[in-house]
């Protein structure tokens, strides 16, 4: 019973330090280019270093809160389920891919492109046949997208090598 709740005690703690330095770098209001790597990369830590289940909560967090706070534009509001979705299929895709062996850097490489491919695909696919959005929202959903989750995916796969010399790992 204690190896349990301590377990969970550090999946919490974990999670929460995660998403409060993602709503960080959100809430500093520093460029798409610049936020949306940085987020993406937390998606991805959190997947790495406490679980799916935290990637996938952050994931569906981040989105409501950024909107909430206005971080996220009033145009994108109609966006918000398909950008939790595209959080969600990048962290759960990410991880079925990495799962067995989460170590392999190869592996890791593999997951992100994979990940970030299907959230702009659920991005894309969204603005242009689900979503009526003005054209320059539509177009922040589309290639930016690809590139801001493969970047973020990167740089979390680098953390990810310099925490595990550190032993931060589960």
């Amino acid at each position: 019973m204690e190896h349990t709740s301590q377990t969970m005690i550090r999946w919490v703690s974990r999670t929460a330090v995660l998403f409060a330095l993602t709503l960080v770098i959100q809430i500093l209001g520093f460029p798409q280019p610049f936020t949306g790597p940085l987020v993406n990369a937390f998606l991805i830590l959190a997947t790495l270093t406490t679980g799916v289940s935290s990637g996938v909560v952050i994931g569906l967090l981040t989105p409501l809160v950024a909107f909430s706070r206005g971080i996220l534009p009033v145009p994108l509001g109609p966006m918000i389920p398909f950008i939790v979705l595209g959080n969600v299929a990048l962290v759960i895709v990410f991880w079925l891919i990495i799962q067995k062996r989460p170590e392999n850097l190869n592996l890791g490489v593999m997951g992100v492109v994979t990940g970030a491919v299907v959230k702009y695909l659920i991005l894309s696919q969204s603005v242009g046949f689900l979503v009526s959005v003005p054209s320059l929202v539509a177009k922040s959903m589309q290639i930016p997208q690809l590139i801001t989750a493969l970047v973020g995916g990167g740089i979390a796969l680098v953390v990810e090598q310099a925490l595990r010399r550190t032993r931060f790992r589960k």
